[in-house]
């Protein structure tokens, strides 16, 4: 491969020797051919070095295959960008980026404020940053009981708990389950469900805004999703429940706004650009 590398490049440099434009009568011609040559070897050994390099760090970071990806308009023009994955698949991190800068695939996670994480984010009981018990550690939904999502992997069950604290969370193992935090979507009660969150104090519950979620179906399949769509929580909660239909069960608004974020394989969301505090992330 490297003997291939050298002739191109050593090919295009005689080229650029050879053509009327770039001929100076004033350097041998040798000279030039030498310099070429010496350039062609060069960079075809740098060329190897990087291929070796990219494949090495490939091999040892595999980005993750195990989820689908999908896109869809629903009929009220919202747009809808869905992850679909196992919930053994996820893992809730502190990040300290945009998600699309990150080495992950994922989307971004609850609400925070500069440093601190204002949605509860617990991985088996451990917040997502500092220590059980921390403010801002992802250890509770600061100021209001909300609507978090858990996964009990001990029973293999989903729920939503209106929780203000980890402490508070029903599970069978505190070593095998992970929440997040959010705003209770109410999924099946269409009646209540905007009385619900302006409970839980959403906000910019009936403005305009970019929109994130993580849902669950009949299945047990987690439902990561983003929409780039100016839209209300009524417009993106409609958009979900006629993509899913009855097999979509449950769900939390996350973030929105700026912070609705998504990394998947040709998927870059950026949101406003923003810096977020946390994510869930795709293992596998």
């Amino acid at each position: 491969m490297q003997k291939i590398v050298s002739k191109i490049i050593v090919k295009w440099g005689l080229n650029m020797v050879e053509s009327p434009v770039q001929l100076r009568p004033s350097i041998p011609f040798f000279r030039h051919r030498i310099f070429w040559l010496a350039v062609g070897g060069l960079s075809a050994s740098a060329l190897l070095i990087a291929i070796a390099i990219l494949g090495y760090l490939h091999i040892r970071n595999p980005l993750p295959t195990h989820y689908k990806y999908d896109t869809s308009t629903a009929t009220n023009g919202v747009e809808l960008h869905i992850i679909q994955t196992d919930p053994e698949n996820v893992v809730l991190k502190a990040i300290d980026d945009n998600v699309i800068r990150t080495k992950q695939y994922g989307i971004n996670g609850g609400f925070f404020d500069g440093e601190q994480m204002l949605s509860i984010a617990v991985n088996d009981h451990n917040p997502a940053q500092g220590e059980p018990n921390g403010y801002g550690s992802g250890w509770y939904n600061v100021k209001y009981p909300r609507g978090t999502l858990v996964w009990d992997r001990s029973v293999g069950r989903f729920s939503i708990q209106r929780v203000l604290s980890a402490d508070e969370l029903q599970v069978t193992d505190t070593n095998r389950y992970w929440a997040q935090g959010g705003i209770s979507m109410n999924l099946q009660d269409d009646l209540n469900w905007h009385a619900a969150a302006e409970e839980e104090h959403m906000p910019g519950l009936d403005e305009t805004h970019m929109r994130s979620a993580v849902l669950y179906d009949d299945a047990r399949q987690l439902w990561l999703v983003v929409s780039p769509t100016l839209c209300t929580a009524e417009q993106f909660r409609t958009a979900l429940k006629e993509k899913g239909g009855s097999s979509l069960r449950e769900g939390i608004f996350l973030d929105g706004d700026g912070s609705s974020q998504m990394r998947a394989k040709g998927v870059r969301l950026a949101g406003d650009n923003r810096v977020v505090r946390q994510m869930l992330a795709l293992i596998h």
